[in-house]
């Protein structure tokens, strides 16, 4: 099936517009798949829930009542448990689940989507492990699906995204063309999209921007200040920056939307359930209980140790990361991470960065 703005398509009208279906039913997922049901283009939306129970109540009550319980979900919204179901005659699969996640849906998509395989893009954020090492998603799920892959990131936080209020995303694939299709496909009034072409420091941004995050929320959590906090999202721009550099990206990629702009919003809005981590880790809770209160997923907290290792790997240093890394595992109290901080060594800063 060819995706509308193909040259096999001849428009976007909703006799013509494809299929789409969202992968992942939490927040992220379920505002996603709101957004494009409000696409001029009239696509045929397809929610998917892992849970049958959730499905069966977000179809039934029309709100997805544990993850995004203030957004109506309209009728022309399907929800359904059956990956086959949402797969099934699919021209785009866009998948919204923890990135941990990201290859098993993979493989389950490619035998349910059988000979017609769409492209499959991710709104998900961090890295992944391919045996010993730490890669990104790109480069563990491009092996494992026949056509382009790609990720939708930017700075975007769900509750906003379903409320229909302005949003930039950048889109970035292992293939140009069918990048600029997704872009079609999927902006809106409300959603501008760009096309990148710089997967590695977009998958990149969106990983690190989560730990840092965490930092800043700590930060935020012992009353540090506006100086400090501005100090701790500049700096770590630049390990992000330096980081997807040594994996072959780009620098100036990072100083757009999928870079600053996704650091500053997660680092410094109230709905960053990362900064929400971080602040109640300086107030002392223990991680667990923290974990127990979010009730949705904090993608820093895995990123953490992801982002350390594979920085590792590559020989870069990034204090920041590693030391948000040794927080979490309790290795490092909170009083003593900042102290440790602010005693290393100054460096020329642009040399540096």
């Amino acid at each position: 099936m060819a995706m509308c703005g193909s040259a096999a398509s001849s428009g976007c009208d909703a006799m013509t517009a494809p299929a789409l279906a969202v992968l992942g039913a939490g927040a992220w997922g379920t505002a996603f798949a709101l957004h494009l049901t409000r696409l001029p283009s009239a696509p045929r939306v397809t929610l998917w829930a892992r849970d049958a129970q959730q499905a069966q109540a977000m179809a039934r009550d029309r709100v997805n009542i544990r993850y995004l319980p203030n957004a109506g979900l309209p009728p022309q919204l399907h929800i359904t448990a059956s990956l086959e179901e949402a797969v099934h005659e699919a021209a785009l699969l866009i998948a919204a689940t923890p990135v941990a996640a990201l290859p098993e849906l993979i493989e389950r998509s490619r035998r349910a989507a059988a000979s017609a395989v769409p492209p499959f893009f991710w709104l998900s954020k961090g890295l992944l492990t391919d045996g010993e090492k730490v890669v990104l998603p790109h480069q563990k799920l491009a092996p494992l699906w026949p056509t382009a892959v790609g990720i939708i990131s930017g700075p975007s936080f769900a509750q906003e995204v379903a409320q229909g209020l302005p949003t930039a995303l950048v889109v970035a694939a292992t293939d140009r063309e069918a990048a600029e299709q997704v872009s079609a496909h999927i902006r809106g009034e409300m959603l501008r999209v760009y096309v990148n072409d710089d997967v590695i420091s977009v998958e990149t941004g969106g990983a690190v921007k989560n730990v840092l995050a965490i930092a800043a929320g700590i930060c935020d959590g012992l009353r540090l200040g506006h100086n400090a906090r501005t100090t701790l999202i500049t700096r770590g721009l630049a390990e992000m920056a330096r980081l997807a550099e040594a994996l072959g990206g780009q620098r100036t990629t990072l100083m757009g939307l999928a870079g600053l702009g996704d650091l500053v919003l997660t680092c410094t809005g109230d709905l960053s359930r990362n900064r929400r981590v971080g602040m109640m880790l300086a107030e002392g809770l223990a991680l667990p209980d923290i974990l127990a209160r979010l009730g949705h997923i904090a993608e820093g907290v895995p990123a953490a140790h992801a982002v350390t290792r594979l920085a590792q790997q590559h020989a870069i240093e990034m204090p920041i990361a590693a030391t948000v890394s040794q927080i979490l595992s309790g290795t490092l109290a909170v009083k003593d991470a900042v102290e440790a901080l602010l005693k290393r060594a100054p460096k020329k800063e642009f040399s540096y960065f």
